[in-house]
């Protein structure tokens, strides 16, 4: 090291010693440009020798040396000789361009007061960066901008020229045409330092500005037309994809890159998040969207507090006191109750994982409701924050508690006694909250020995006294809400809370000596017959709740291992089966009832109560989690597998609850579930009984039809099912019929043939029956336990043409039993979709089957709960050789009902319920499953309702009113997505037709600018659309819903059908822009098709480039591809695109020369007075041209 600074300081020293002494005797020299260039050569040829001997690893070093020896002269002409020894060492190729230009960029001693110095070192970066790498270049742009940086925003104005240097070098690099790196490389580092919003440094003037303009068509092109106006329906099979994530800090899109993405991608996105939240159960999704993780909870490290979503949980509780303002009655099942009900199982559950921070919410509750004057809907809010203290504030600070009191300062300015409540009314529960809060508090102050007590405001004097007067009057009587008030108010005080809850345990559990026969020979029960009403079960706080939930458990545990010959009182089952209804108790509830209660009953051979709580399970329990239920399936195979179970009743029950848990899965919970035990399928599956592997084998069938699972593939190798069907095939061998097999999706027809012979194990002969005594029937009877077998019934018949006849008969004698049916609708959904090419040609039969079910229940549900008027009237009438066909107001009415339904339309389409009671869990969940069945039910094919739904905004239609056009798109969306592939794939046939329409064929019928054109939002607006812009938003809204199966036909589509017609740009753009945004769905979920549509994207652009004389989007296109390059293929498709690169025209493969690294693709330098660095970007309204490159 030393040695080499000696030798390089002889070197230069000597070139500077003739300079010093030229400078001292200047008149006397005259040097000519030739004695320069000597001097040059002379020092270039002393260098030369002592490079050559200079090994690789010390070269940085030593240019490193020359630049702070250079930047250690003082004569301005030293210094600019030596710049020009560098710039003549690297133009003879002695020294490495990107080398020289680090250690000039790097150095700490390039500052912009040098001005001298900065201008030579970025004259000479300019001179020689043509000669750097594409990723040198990218990081000394990096460098560069961050060197700009630090010049301050006033500067004297002599200077400014020589700084501009600078801002020459970013011009060069920023040069499209120069191509020294792909330009969306240069985007990325400039919105790395310059991110939405922040000015670029005034040096660069509107250079860096305009570059990263010319990104936005990129960024358009990535981005799912009006998505932020785009909403799921919870609990639907597509709303737990990655289309609905968001960023759990901030609530934006996951965007992939850098890229300058329309204003409304980039902000919070408030109203989705506050949609999802308002929808009953769902907190799962809420879950899912932002990454929030129930099972790291137990981890101190690992709480995740989400700030955004308390935020939007504080603006729903001010909605609902906007909303109470306005409503007379509360307490008549309307939505204020029903939303005031959803809220507080929210808050509960947000705020008991910690995912909300209860103080900082009521804090900022109170600044958002200070000075509003909304107090009609202040018990209701304090009710809401009744259930959490309660529950919680015995494990937390007192301090934790104390803003509910500033909060009660603002809402109850009274200053006399608030009178006490008629308490015969259960909302007398919500107007002593505030009362019941204060105590709580107290108590707790009392417990802790604390300072902070807080006396009882004068306001709830009466209230007070109320409370502690009932609890002195020991026999409470059940036919008012005394008993929920002094529950709500005590259960944190063992002492008082004994006698409330006392009083309800007794009357469901009975006296102990009377007993009421049970159906069947000598089966007594204890003979409380009188559950809970759900008025009082909700009028109890979530703490009073688990007391009850947890004292039932525990009694029946002890009946359990008690062995009493006496069975449960009906009104304890009733009670139970209605607190299992309530989420918010969960832990104790149904997680109890399946991990901590069936085990314990099976254990202790309690077979009467195993048998009671089984009745419960499939007759009484509504929205069980997919996760339980699946883990009671297997528990019901470990139970069926011990010889006591042999017990006709019970073992029938066991089956029969296992049937029904097996067809109920939703088609979008089995492969979640059943993925979780693929390391051990034999859990969930029956080793004996043949009947209950069929029914899984036809629900798979039907689960992977009805989401699309097998679309595109013909394989069912690799995936989920293949284990399950061969660990089925193993346990219980057997064949199917060849009417069913037919039916199966492709992949599956294949598979059970091949397997049958496989495993032929060996056949137990079927154990001996012994008749033993009738176990306790509560809700279970014939009719019930018939109706799962009646389904498959059904759908075998419907496999069999010859047999409709016999079906239509059946219908008619026994459809009446569908009133009790517990998923009617969604039977009637998975029928019509999974049959639909059996159904085709057999409207009378569908209608048929539709009438018989929906009619059953006609005595059961209000007018208007299912199928629309004009249906009722046209279509259940029509005769059948002359079927009704709807017109296009009988689709726009349609959708129209699920577009007012999911705005939460009041007076909503649909009658009012309680959802907790429902087939579906929420209002848009039910609209969308009646329409898809009234849809399938119609007797017009497929191919006519897909085109007629995609006809509602395509068509100018009276009823869709444009400024909420794209609500009606993602109604359509949700529709057509969740219909048969007849139904959906029209909307490729719509896209072929704007593809080869004049406006994307010929140049010259639209000679504006296609990003306008295809900018659906713009278009819309201005009145000026397009069919091109209205397909490309409506083909938006339908993948954004489709399910990944659907999706997967789409690179098929495009080298099919797309590939051969694409010969424009614009066609190709309109190409890009329709697939573009959805790359990283694909990326996360289907790798494979990712990497075809990449190929194809560059197979068309071959097929463009050939047919066109010039391209003048190329920059658009190959901003595109790099981004498609970097974000997602990476090198996963190099090979095949090398290829088709090679044969491009010189400007396009100039510029996608970094895609390949073909070596003999060289650049093209483009001299320095071809760059104009203060052109403005193209506007929106002019047309970018490149300037075509030397070739």
């Amino acid at each position: 090291m030393v040695q080499m600074e000696t030798q390089l300081q002889s070197i230069f020293e000597e070139v500077v010693r003739t300079e010093i002494i030229e400078e001292a005797f200047s008149g006397m020299f005259m040097n000519t440009p030739e004695d320069e260039k000597t001097k040059l050569l002379s020092c270039l040829g002393a260098f030369r020798q002592f490079w050559g001997g200079l090994p690789p690893e010390s070269h940085v070093q030593c240019i490193q040396w020359i630049v702070k020896f250079i930047h250690g002269q003082h004569s301005p002409k030293r210094i600019s000789f030596l710049y020009d020894c560098l710039a003549m060492a690297v133009e003879t190729g002695l020294l490495p361009p990107r080398m020289v230009c680090e250690s000039l960029i790097n150095t700490d001693t390039l500052e912009w007061e040098r001005t001298q110095l900065w201008a030579l070192t970025f004259k000479l970066v300019r001179k020689i960066i043509g000669g750097v790498d594409y990723k040198g270049v990218r990081d000394l742009l990096k460098v560069i901008l961050e060197k700009i940086l630090t010049i301050p925003n006033t500067v004297s104005s002599a200077v400014v020229q020589q700084l501009l240097t600078a801002r020459e070098v970013i011009a060069y690099i920023l040069e499209r045409n120069a191509c020294l790196l792909p330009a969306y490389f240069a985007v990325t580092e400039i919105r790395k330092l310059y991110p939405e919003g922040k000015l670029p440094h005034w040096l660069l003037g509107n250079l860096v500005s305009d570059f990263v303009d010319t990104f936005r068509p990129t960024a358009r092109i990535n981005s799912i037309c009006g998505r932020c106006s785009l909403l799921p329906v919870v609990n639907n099979s597509g709303a737990m994809c990655n289309s609905w994530k968001l960023d759990p800090a901030t609530l934006r899109f996951p965007l992939k890159g850098l890229l300058p993405y329309d204003k409304d991608l980039f902000e919070p996105q408030t109203a989705l998040l506050r949609y999802v939240l308002e929808q009953p159960y769902s907190r799962d999704m809420v879950c899912n969207m932002l990454g929030l993780n129930k099972q790291t909870l137990n981890i101190a490290q690992q709480k995740q507090r989400c700030p955004v979503l308390e935020d939007q949980l504080v603006d729903l509780v001010v909605y609902a006191m906007e909303r109470s303002e306005t409503e007379e009655k509360f307490d008549d099942g309307g939505t204020s109750q029903l939303l005031w009900q959803h809220l507080s199982s929210q808050l509960i559950f947000f705020v008991l994982f910690q995912f909300a921070s209860f103080p900082h919410m009521v804090l900022s509750l109170h600044q958002k409701l200070a000075g509003r004057g909304l107090i009609k809907g202040r018990d209701h809010l304090m009710w809401v924050l009744l259930q959490f203290i309660s529950g919680s504030i015995q494990k937390n600070a007192l301090a934790d508690f104390l803003p509910v009191m500033k909060l009660f300062d603002l809402l109850y300015p009274e200053k006399e006694c608030i009178p006490v409540p008629d308490i015969n009314k259960p909302q007398s529960t919500h107007a002593f909250a505030m009362t019941c809060i204060w105590i709580h508090l107290n108590r707790k102050a009392q417990n802790d020995n604390s300072k902070l007590q807080i006396p009882i405001p004068h306001s709830l004097n009466l209230h007070h006294e109320f409370l502690q007067q009932s609890l002195r009057n020991k026999s409470l009587q059940m036919n008012d809400y005394k008993i929920a008030l002094l529950c709500n108010a005590y259960s944190t005080n063992s002492e008082c809370f004994t006698l409330p809850m006392g009083a309800l345990v007794e009357t469901i559990y009975g006296n102990g000596i009377m007993r009421i026969p049970l159906p069947g020979t000598s089966c007594l029960a204890s003979a409380s017959i009188t559950p809970l009403p759900m008025n009082l079960l909700d009028s109890l706080t979530v703490h009073a709740k688990m007391s009850l939930i947890h004292s039932i458990a525990t009694r029946v545990i002890k009946l359990a291992h008690a062995k009493s010959s006496v069975a449960l009182a009906p009104a304890l089952v009733e009670t139970y089966s209605r607190l299992l209804v309530y989420m918010e108790i969960e832990s104790l509830g149904i997680k109890g009832f399946i991990s901590q209660l069936l085990p314990t009953v099976f254990k202790s051979h309690a077979w009467g109560i195993l048998h009671t709580l089984l009745e419960m399970f499939s007759y009484r329990m509504h929205h069980i989690q997919p996760h339980y239920r699946v883990q009671l399936l297997s528990h019901l195979h470990t139970l069926a597998a011990v010889a006591q179970t042999n017990q006709n009743q019970l073992h029938l029950c066991v089956e029969s609850t296992a049937l029904r848990l097996i067809t109920a899965l939703g088609s979008s919970e089995l492969q979640p579930q059943f993925t979780r035990f693929l390391n051990d399928p034999k859990t969930v599956l029956s080793a004996e009984s043949e009947e209950l592997n069929r029914a899984l084998i036809l629900t798979l069938a039907r689960a992977t039809h009805v989401t699309d699972f097998f679309t595109g593939s013909d394989s069912i190798q690799g995936t989920w099912c293949k284990d399950i069907l061969q660990t089925i095939m193993s346990f219980t061998p057997h064949n199917w019929a060849s009417h069913t097999l037919s039916c199966f999706p492709g992949p599956l027809q294949k598979y059970p043939e091949k397997l049958y012979f496989e495993g032929l194990a060996e056949q137990v002969d079927p154990p001996v029956q012994i008749q033993s005594p009738y176990l306790p029937i509560y809700f279970g009877n014939v009719c019930l336990r018939f109706l799962p077998v009646f389904d498959i019934v059904i759908h075998r018949f419907l496999e069999l043409l010859p047999v409709s006849k016999s079906l239509e008969t059946l219908l008619d004698h026994l459809g009446g039993l569908y009133k009790f049916h517990d998923r009617p609708v969604t039977y009637l959904y998975n029928t019509l979709h999974y049959y639909e090419m059996h159904l085709r040609e057999r409207a009378f039969l569908k209608r048929k089957l539709v009438h018989a079910i929906i009619g059953s229940l006609k005595d059961n549900r209000p007018q208007g709960w299912c199928l629309s008027d004009t249906y009722l009237k046209c279509a259940m009438n029509a005769r059948e050789d002359n079927p009704w066909v709807p017109d296009d107001s009988y689709y726009c009415k349609l959708i129209g009902r699920l577009v007012d339904t999911m705005a939460g339309k009041s007076p909503g389409p649909f009658p009012n319920c309680d959802w907790r009671f429902n087939e579906f869990p929420n209002p848009a969940a039910h609209a969308l499953h009646v329409t898809c069945v009234e849809l399938m039910a119609l007797a017009v094919s497929g191919k006519e309702v897909g085109n007629a739904l995609l006809n509602v905004v395509l068509k100018s239609q009276p009823l869709v009113p444009r400024e909420n056009i794209t609500a009606w798109m993602n109604a359509i969306g949700l529709i057509i997505t969740a219909l048969p592939e007849p139904y959906w794939i029209v909307l490729h046939d719509q896209i072929v037709s704007v593809i080869s329409s004049p406006s994307l064929t010929s140049e010259t019928e639209w000679v504006g600018y296609p990003f306008r054109l295809f900018d659906f939002t713009a278009c819309h607006q201005s009145y000026s659309e397009m069919s091109c812009s209205y397909t490309l938003a409506l083909a938006h809204a339908v993948w954004h819903h489709s399910s990944i199966g659907q999706l997967s036909l789409i690179p098929k589509f495009l080298t099919e059908v797309l590939l051969p017609i694409v010969k424009t740009e614009f066609q190709l753009l309109y190409v890009y822009h329709l697939v573009g945004p959805f790359l990283q769905r694909f990326q996360q979920e289907r790798t494979r098709c990712m990497i075809e549509i990449g190929v194809a994207f560059y197979d068309m652009l071959l097929n463009v480039d050939q047919c066109s004389a010039h391209l003048n989007y190329m920059d658009p296109i190959c901003d595109f591809l790099y981004h498609v390059k970097y974000m997602f293929t990476g090198d996963s498709v190099k090979e095949q695109v090398e290829k088709i690169i090679c044969n491009l025209k010189p400007a396009l493969k100039l510029r996608l020369r970094f895609i390949t690294h073909i070596s003999k693709m060289e650049p093209t330098t483009v001299p320095p007075q071809a760059i104009n660095s203060g052109s403005p970007a193209p506007q929106s309204n002019q047309v970018p041209v490149s300037l075509p490159v030397t070739q």
